[in-house]
C-alpha cells in the first residue's frame, strides 16, 4: 500500500489496462529525488502479474559507455534477434559488442530495439520500468526514446522514472506524471510509522517542513537522530541539498558494517553492470570473503543474486562518493585486474583508470585505444569521455594539450559544449603551440556556432581562420567555409565582419585545394559575395553538384550548406538530390547533428513539391531530433507548411516564437525567411496589403533563399494593391536571378510574374509549362489560380473554369486551404457550383496514415513499411486498418485505386 498515492496508483493502473487489451502506453515520472519513483515503478511490478516485466537502473558510472542501458533491456530478449531484418540485427549485436563491426547506424539499433520488443509482446503483454533514466548513457536514452515515441498498437508499456531537476531533453514531450510530496496527513502518518518512540511535536513539525512531503526523507532522516533530538531538536540546521542528506543518512548506515563489507559495497557501486561474477573475483583480490554480503542484505542495501543490485539508487551514490580516495582507486584496480582484456577491453581500460591517482602514459594511451574502438561502435560519448579521461592522465605536457584538443572535438560531437569548453580552458594552461592556439580559437568557434547559430561564431571564426592561414591552409580555407556558413545565417544581425568581409578574406588566403567537395564550395561562395550573384551561379552549381554523390569522408558535413544554396540556386531537382542525399547519409552513419537539418530541408522540399503530409511527418521527426540533440530550434518547414497551408492560427505561434528566438540568437537570415513567409500567408488568404508590407520588409536585406522568393511575393502584392510601380521595381530586380539561375522553376515563377504585371497571356502559358516540368508543384497550381483569375476578369469564363477547377484540386489535395478557397471563390464567380471540400477524404487521414498508404500502395510489405517509417510491424497493420476503415476499401489493390484518386 503506497500511502498517499491514489491518483498516482490510479494511473498507473490505467496504463496496465491499456496493454492488456492490446494497446502500447508510455509514461515518465518525473519527481524530485527521493519522491517515490521508485516505489511506484514496484507497484506496477506488483500490479504487472499478467505481463513480462523488464527493468532497467541508469547508474552514474556507466553514463559514458554507449548502449549500455539498452543492454541491460534487451539481454533478456537477445534470443529473438535472429527473427530480426539483417542490417537491424547486425546493427544490435555490434553495438552490443557480440561482434565486431563499423560504427553501427544508431536509426538502426533504434528500430532493431523496437522490432525486438516488438517481438517479445507478441508473446505476451511487455511492461518496461526504467529507473534513474536521467543517468542513461546518452545512446541508450535516445533509442528508448525513439522506441517509446513509436509505440502504437504493440502490447508494450515503457515507464520511465527521471529525477528533477534533469538535464535529459531526450525524454521532453514524452507522456508524463508529476510526483510531488505527500500530503501532510499522509507525511505526518507515515514519520510517525518510521518513528517507534514519541517525536517532539516541535521536531516533527519541522521534519515535515524540510522534508515537504518527500517519503525517503521522511522514512530515512529520523534513522539519524537520537532520542534527545527527536525529543527536543536537530541541533545546528543542515544546509545541503536534500538528496546530500538522504544519502547522508544511507552512509551512516553503511558505516556501521564491518570494513569488509563496506569494501564489498564499494565494489559493487563501482562496477556498474553489477555483474557479480566480477564483483566476487574482485572481492578475492581484496580478501573479502562471502560472508561479507550478509550483512549488507540484512540491512536493506543490496541483493546479491546474479546481478548485484542496491535497493535504491542513492545508496550507491551514498557508498561511492562516501568512500575515501584511495579507497576507491582499490577498489578500481581490484576490478581492473578482474576484467577479461580480451572480453571487455575498454571495461578494463576505464577500471585502470579510475585506479590511477597520477599521470600515467600507459594507461592514458589504452584509454586513447578505447577511444578508437568506441568510435568504430558509434560510441562517441564513450570515446570523449575516454579521450577525456587520457587527457588527464598524460604525463608529457604537449601530449596533453595536443589530446586536450582531440578530447575537446569529440566532447563537441556529442553535444557537450560545456565539457569540450572545459578541456579547452585545460590545454591552455599547457606548452600551447601557434597551431595548437589557432584549433583551439577554431574549436571555441563552433561551439559559438552551435550552441546558438547567430551574431557571436562569425567573427570567431574568421579570426580562427586567419591565425590559422599560415600554418595550416587546408584547414584554414575549412574554417573560411565554416566562418561564410555561420555568417549566412548572422545576416543582419550579425556582430563584426560580415559574409563579404569573410568571402573578401578567403579570397586572400593561401591556396592549399584538398581533393574533395569542400574547397570548390569556399571559391564558389567567395564569388558570391564579392562578384555577385549572377556571377557565382556557374561556379556554384558545379560545387554542388559534387555533393550528389556518395564520397564519404569530411565532403558529407558540408551537406546542409550545399542543400541550402541549391535553393538559392532555384534548383529544385538538385534540392531534392542534395535533401535525399543527405538524410540518408545521416541515418546510415548516425550523425545525428546533420540528421535534422537534412530532414528539415527535406521537408521544405516536400511543402515546395505539394507532399504536405509527408512533410508534416518529417517536421514532428526535426522536433523530436532537435530535443534529442539539443541543437537550436530548425523551424523552417514547419512555417513554411503553415503558411502555404495558409493557416493562421497554426502560423501565427510559430512565427512569433521564431522572431523572438532568432532575435535573441541573432539568426538574422530567419527574421528573411519569417518576414517571406509572412507574405506568402497573407497573399494565400487574399491580404495583399499585408502580404505587400510583409514582402517589402523581407527585401530589405538579401538573405539566402528568401530574398527571392519574397521578390515574388511582393510582385502578386503589389500589382493586386495597386502599386504597378512597385510591382515592376521587384520584378526587375527577380529578373536578374531568375534569369542567372535558368532553372524551369526560376523561370516559370518570373513569367507569372511578368504576366502579372503586364496582364500577359503567354506568360501565364509560359509560367505553367515550365513549372509543369519542374517540382514546383504549389507554384504550378498558383500560376493556374492566377492566370483563371485573370480570365475570369476578363469575362472569359469557360476558359477560367478550366483553370480554376485544375488549381482548386490541386490545392485542395495538398491540404493548401486557403488558396483552395480562393479558387473556390473564384469558380463560384464564374457561376461554377462548386464541390463541397468535406468530400474529399484527405483531411480524414493523418500524416502518418498517408505516409503508411503510399507505401502499401506501393507494394512494401509491412515490415518494409515500418524499416522506412521507423515503426513495427504490428503498428505499420494498425494505420493500415484506419486507412481502409476511413477510406472504405478491403484491400490493398482497393487501396490504390482509392489512394490514386484522393491523393496522387
Amino acid at each position: 500500500m503506497l500511502r498517499g498515492r491514489r491518483d498516482e496508483c490510479a494511473a498507473l493502473d490505467r496504463l496496465l489496462q491499456r496493454v492488456r487489451v492490446g494497446q502500447s502506453a508510455v509514461l515518465a515520472l518525473r519527481g524530485d529525488a527521493g519522491i517515490g519513483k521508485t516505489a511506484l515503478l514496484e507497484y506496477v511490478a506488483e500490479q504487472a502479474t499478467t505481463c513480462h516485466v523488464v527493468r532497467v537502473v541508469g547508474v552514474q558510472a556507466e553514463m559514458e559507455l554507449a548502449f549500455a542501458g539498452l543492454h541491460q533491456l534487451c539481454a533478456p530478449m537477445q534470443d529473438g534477434m535472429d527473427t530480426l531484418p539483417e542490417p537491424q540485427e547486425q546493427a544490435l549485436r555490434v553495438a552490443f559488442g557480440l561482434q565486431e563491426g563499423g560504427a553501427p547506424n544508431r536509426f538502426l539499433v533504434a528500430l532493431g530495439a523496437l522490432g525486438l520488443l516488438a517481438g517479445a509482446a507478441e508473446r505476451g503483454p511487455l511492461v518496461c520500468l526504467i529507473d534513474d533514466a536521467q543517468w542513461l548513457d546518452r545512446a541508450s536514452a535516445q533509442v528508448l526514446a525513439f522506441v517509446a515515441r513509436r509505440l502504437l498498437a504493440e502490447r508494450i508499456a515503457i515507464v520511465f522514472a527521471v529525477r528533477e531537476p534533469s538535464d535529459a531533453a531526450e525524454f521532453a514531450g514524452l507522456p508524463e506524471l508529476r510526483v510531488g510530496g505527500l500530503a501532510d496527513p499522509d507525511a505526518r502518518a507515515l514519520l510517525e510509522s518510521a518513528v517507534p518512540g514519541r517525536v517532539d511535536t516541535r521536531v516533527r513539525d519541522r521534519i515535515l517542513a524540510e522534508t515537504r512531503g518527500n517519503p525517503l526523507a521522511l522514512l530515512e532522516l529520523p534513522r539519524g537522530l537520537t532520542p534527545a533530538q527527536l525529543a527536543g531538536g536537530f541541533g545546528l540546521p543542515d544546509a545541503r541539498p536534500l538528496s546530500s542528506r538522504i544519502e547522508q543518512s544511507f552512509l551512516e548506515r553503511v558505516r556501521a558494517l564491518s570494513p569488509d563489507t563496506q569494501r564489498l559495497l564499494l565494489a559493487a557501486a563501482a562496477e556498474p553492470l553489477g555483474d557479480a561474477n566480477l564483483l566476487w573475483r574482485a572481492a578475492d583480490r581484496l580478501g573479502i570473503g562471502t560472508e561479507a554480503s550478509g550483512p549488507a542484505e540484512a540491512a536493506g542495501l543490496i541483493v546479491f543474486r546474479a546481478h548485484a543490485r542496491f535497493t535504491h539508487p542513492l545508496v550507491r551514490s551514498a557508498v561511492y562518493r562516501g568512500a575515501e580516495p584511495r579507497e576507491r582507486r582499490d577498489v578500481h584496480a581490484a576490478l581492473a585486474e578482474s576484467t577479461d582484456p580480451e572480453l571487455d577491453p575498454d571495461g578494463r581500460a576505464w577500471h585502470h583508470a579510475h585506479a590511477t591517482a597520477t599521470p600515467d602514459e600507459a594507461v592514458a594511451a589504452e584509454l586513447v585505444r578505447s577511444a578508437d574502438r568506441a568510435r568504430r561502435r558509434s560510441g562517441l560519448a564513450a570515446a570523449a569521455a575516454f579521450l577525456q579521461r587520457a587527457t588527464e592522465l598524460t604525463p608529457d605536457p604537449v601530449m596533453r594539450v595536443e589530446r586536450a584538443l582531440d578530447a575537446a572535438q569529440a566532447k563537441l560531437d556529442v553535444a557537450d559544449a560545456a565539457s569540450a569548453s572545459d578541456l579547452l580552458a585545460a590545454a591552455e594552461l599547457g606548452p600551447i603551440g601557434p597551431l595548437q592556439r589557432a584549433r583551439l580559437e577554431r574549436l571555441r568557434a563552433q561551439i559559438a556556432f552551435n550552441r546558438q547559430r547567430g551574431r557571436d561564431a562569425p567573427p570567431l571564426l574568421l579570426a580562427a581562420a586567419e591565425r590559422l592561414d599560415p600554418l595550416d591552409a587546408a584547414m584554414a580555407r575549412e574554417t573560411y567555409l565554416e566562418a561564410l556558413g555561420s555568417a549566412t545565417f548572422a545576416g543582419r544581425l550579425g556582430a563584426g565582419p560580415g559574409v563579404r568581409d569573410v568571402a573578401e578574406a578567403a579570397r586572400a588566403s593561401n591556396r592549399a585545394q584538398a581533393p574533395g567537395a569542400a574547397d570548390p564550395l569556399l571559391d564558389a561562395l567567395a564569388t558570391r559575395y564579392t562578384d555577385g550573384y549572377a556571377a557565382s551561379v556557374a561556379p556554384l552549381r558545379e560545387a554542388l553538384r559534387a555533393f550528389r554523390d556518395p564520397g564519404g569522408g569530411d565532403d558529407e558535413r558540408w551537406l546542409w550548406l550545399a542543400c541550402r544554396f541549391a535553393q538559392d540556386l532555384w534548383d529544385d531537382e538538385l534540392w531534392h538530390e542534395l535533401a535525399t542525399h543527405g538524410v540518408h547519409v545521416a541515418r546510415e552513419t548516425g550523425a545525428l547533428n546533420l540528421l535534422p537539418i537534412m530532414t528539415n530541408f527535406l521537408a521544405a522540399l516536400n511543402v515546395h513539391s505539394g507532399a504536405f503530409a509527408t512533410a508534416a511527418a518529417l517536421v514532428d521527426e526535426v522536433d523530436v531530433l532537435t530535443q534529442t540533440t539539443g541543437l537550436p530550434p530548425l523551424k523552417y518547414a514547419a512555417c513554411m507548411l503553415a503558411a502555404a497551408r495558409g493557416d493562421q492560427a497554426q502560423a501565427q505561434p510559430l512565427f512569433d516564437y521564431g522572431w523572438q528566438n532568432a532575435t535573441e540568437r541573432g539568426e538574422g537570415s530567419a527574421l528573411g525567411l519569417l518576414s517571406w513567409l509572412t507574405a506568402l500567408l497573407h497573399n494565400a488568404n487574399g491580404r495583399y496589403g499585408e502580404a505587400l508590407t510583409a514582402a517589402q520588409q523581407a527585401c530589405e536585406h538579401e538573405d539566402v533563399m528568401s530574398y527571392g522568393w519574397a521578390l515574388v511575393e511582393l510582385v502578386e502584392a503589389a500589382v493586386r494593391s495597386g502599386r504597378p510601380d512597385a510591382a515592376a521595381a521587384a520584378l526587375d530586380r527577380l529578373s536578374e536571378r531568375t534569369q542567372a539561375a535558368g532553372t524551369e522553376w526560376a523561370l516559370g515563377v518570373e513569367a507569372r510574374c511578368r504576366a502579372l504585371v503586364d496582364a500577359d497571356e503567354a506568360r501565364y502559358r509560359e509560367s505553367i509549362e515550365r513549372l509543369a516540368r519542374s517540382r514546383a508543384a504549389v507554384e504550378l497550381a498558383r500560376s493556374r489560380l492566377l492566370y483563371g483569375e485573370w480570365l475570369r476578369r476578363e469575362h472569359r469564363r469557360a476558359d477560367a473554369r478550366e483553370l480554376l477547377r485544375g488549381a482548386h484540386a490541386d490545392f485542395s489535395r495538398f491540404g493548401a486551404a486557403a488558396f483552395a478557397e480562393r479558387a473556390r471563390r473564384e469558380l463560384l464567380a464564374t457561376g461554377e457550383t462548386v464541390r463541397s471540400g468535406a468530400a474529399d477524404l484527405r483531411d480524414a487521414l493523418t500524416p502518418q496514415e498517408v505516409q503508411v498508404a503510399r507505401l502499401a500502395r506501393e507494394g512494401h510489405t509491412n515490415p518494409e513499411i515500418g524499416a522506412q517509417l521507423f515503426i513495427s510491424p504490428r503498428t505499420v497493420e494498425y494505420h493500415l486498418r484506419k486507412v481502409f476503415r476511413k477510406l472504405d476499401v478491403n484491400s490493398r489493390r482497393e487501396l490504390r485505386d482509392a489512394f490514386e484518386e484522393q491523393f496522387a
